[in-house]
């Protein structure tokens, strides 16, 4: 049952790591009850910093639309129309967004409605369907909310969220990519998300494969001297975030402006696309043959 907006709180909170567990009920995680909205808000710190951008009007409007515009549709598609428009909506330092306690909150008492329609699962071997506990209270790259936004940060060219809509569009980009720390590294996420609109890589395998083989690489690849990237311009990021009281919703229609905070420096981009090129062509993919380099599969 979505969570009507009259009976929440006008701005976000902070609900800590130990409240949310204790009321994530068996109910609350087969979708058969709500968490208790009352007892959460009575647990939860406000937010001390007044301003449009903690509301909680504008993101459970944008969670009513998530629903209503993909419910004809296979609920995966939601990742990559979502992640963009919960960013532009959610403006957040990293340091903020990396907060467990505002994501509980969103999870828990803003919008459950949503953590239960996208991460329901289908139940098997006797077992009803069920949403695990880490999509309402885990870490950044299990959370319904949280890997979304971290996604958008990610794996966005400045203000352009292409990229993020070329990236949430492969669930293993979500579920194995995310979780990399060499992700961080602004060059490496945009040379990722170019293999797949190159369609270099393609397949879910093959996406696994590659983050495997770059990760792997990391460990002795200085990918930050190899492809030097001075980082995104805080000024332009804190603008952006104050600004917030004068812009618009986010279009449904069209994709949102991000922060103007610099692109990703292309020719960074174009070694590390190169680079991993290289380390996939090498990497074992099941069901793939070895190719030699004359193009034909070794064995014949």
């Amino acid at each position: 049952m979505s969570r009507n907006i009259e009976d929440l709180p006008e701005q976000l909170g902070r609900l800590s790591d130990g409240m949310a567990a204790k009321n994530l009920s068996r109910g609350v995680l087969a979708g058969q009850e709500d968490p208790p909205l009352v007892a959460l808000v009575r647990s939860s710190n406000s937010v001390e910093e007044a301003g449009s951008r903690w509301k909680v009007r504008p993101l459970r409007e944008l969670v009513d639309d998530t629903i209503r515009l993909h419910a004809e549709s296979d609920r995966t598609r939601a990742d990559a129309w979502l992640a963009p428009r919960l960013h532009s909506t959610l403006r957040l330092t990293r340091a903020e967004a990396a907060d467990s306690a505002l994501w509980n909150f969103v999870a828990l008492v803003v919008a459950p409605d949503y953590v239960v329609w996208r991460h329901l699962s289908k139940g098997r071997e006797g077992k009803g369907p069920t949403v695990t506990a880490d999509r309402f209270c885990g870490p950044h790259y299990k959370h319904a909310f949280a890997r979304l936004w971290w996604a958008a940060e990610l794996f966005r060219d400045g203000e352009d969220y292409r990229p993020v809509v070329t990236a949430c569009r492969n669930q293993d980009i979500l579920n194995t990519v995310l979780r990399l720390d060499v992700i961080d590294h602004r060059p490496t996420a945009r040379a990722v998300t170019r293999l797949l609109e190159e369609q270099t890589v393609r397949t879910g395998r093959e996406v696994n494969a590659l983050a495997t083989a770059v990760n792997t690489a990391g460990s002795t690849l200085m990918y930050d001297l190899l492809a030097p990237d001075a980082g995104a311009d805080a000024e332009a990021l804190r603008h952006w975030i104050d600004e917030c009281d004068l812009a618009p919703p986010v279009p449904r229609d069209a994709l949102p402006d991000g922060p103007d905070d610099g692109e990703v420096p292309r020719g960074a981009v174009d070694r590390m696309v190169k680079q991993f090129e290289t380390l996939f062509a090498e990497a074992p993919v099941r069901g793939r043959e070895h190719m030699d380099t004359a193009g034909a599969p070794h064995g014949g």
